[in-house]
């Protein structure tokens, strides 16, 4: 096999708190990765300010200049009116699509004949439901974490049978599994101190806060009101698997360091005869088992 070429790449939303200059530093030198798509926003915490909208805006645009395919995303769990608003406006760009998150997310570009991404939080469990939502102007699918390959083969047998075209699908290659999301800010409980007056510690935990067992076991990271697994996942080596299953794109989760040794390492692999070897952790999931059941191959 000569590779997958035709397989993109993409960088997914920063799930954790920068500083704003560290941030706006990160997007313009990813501006020279080889990444075809990157998703801007925040999708955690809305409390997280550093960038406001009018500033993802702005980066989308110089990403957009640079040949970048740019998708703004939206919150993952929505519970005020005002961070539904900034959902409307995300939406209303009029330029680039949104990564809904949230079935608010959702109604509100049905509201407005919008296409969309689907985004890994969003329940889609069958073929069913990803039908209703094409007909709301689902474009592109980002299945959850824990949907592995045999629920992915199922969906496009189920398509198939019924003569509906798949839409494109990308299923996250590199990073923390985002496990969670709760009302409740995590960081703030390990820290001791009320969510209302967390004082943004997060920013202090640049790839979240690691959770150890009572026994001193590493089990959780903690991002907010995120919890995400702890190791740090690689589906490279599955590479020839995630094709034959349709996968179009592989996404890639920022992280404070060597984001673009990560990009370069994907981007070497979709030109490579054979599958590289495992550089982070297996995702169990993927196979049909927990997600730390086969997680067994050492960091290289």
């Amino acid at each position: 096999m000569p590779g997958i070429e035709p397989m993109k790449l993409s960088l997914g939303p920063l799930q954790y708190f920068w500083p704003r200059e560290r941030t706006l530093a990160f997007y313009r030198a990813c501006t020279g990765w080889a990444v075809d798509i990157v998703y801007l926003g925040e999708t955690v915490c809305s409390k997280r300010r550093e960038l406001r909208t009018g500033d993802w805006l702005a980066l989308a645009e110089e990403l957009a200049g640079a040949g970048k395919e740019v998708v703004l995303s939206s919150l993952a769990l929505i519970e005020a009116e005002s961070e539904l608003g900034v959902v409307r406006r995300l939406a209303e760009n009029g330029r680039f699509l949104l990564e809904a998150n949230d079935l608010s997310a959702v109604q509100t570009c049905r509201e407005r004949g919008l296409a969309f991404v689907a985004g890994p939080t969003l329940n889609v469990y069958n073929h069913r439901t990803l039908t209703l939502l094409m007909e709301d102007g689902l474009r592109r699918w980002v299945p959850g974490v824990e949907q592995g390959r045999v629920l992915l083969q199922e969906m496009r047998a189920a398509m198939a049978a019924e003569e509906r075209p798949m839409p494109e699908l990308e299923l996250l290659a590199w990073g923390r599994l985002p496990l969670a999301f709760s009302a409740r800010c995590f960081t703030a409980r390990a820290l001791d101190i009320p969510k209302d007056q967390c004082g943004f510690r997060c920013i202090e935990y640049p790839d979240g806060l690691p959770l150890s067992t009572r026994d001193g076991q590493p089990f959780l990271t903690v991002n907010g009101i995120q919890v995400q697994g702890m190791e740090t996942v690689d589906m490279a080596p599955e590479r020839d698997e995630m094709a034959a299953c349709g996968v179009d794109i592989l996404r890639i989760y920022p992280q404070a360091d060597e984001t673009a040794d990560v990009v370069d390492h994907f981007h070497r692999m979709l030109r490579s005869p054979v599958p590289p070897p495992r550089l982070g952790a297996r995702n169990g999931y993927w196979d049909g088992k927990p997600g730390k059941a086969s997680l067994a191959a050492p960091t290289l």
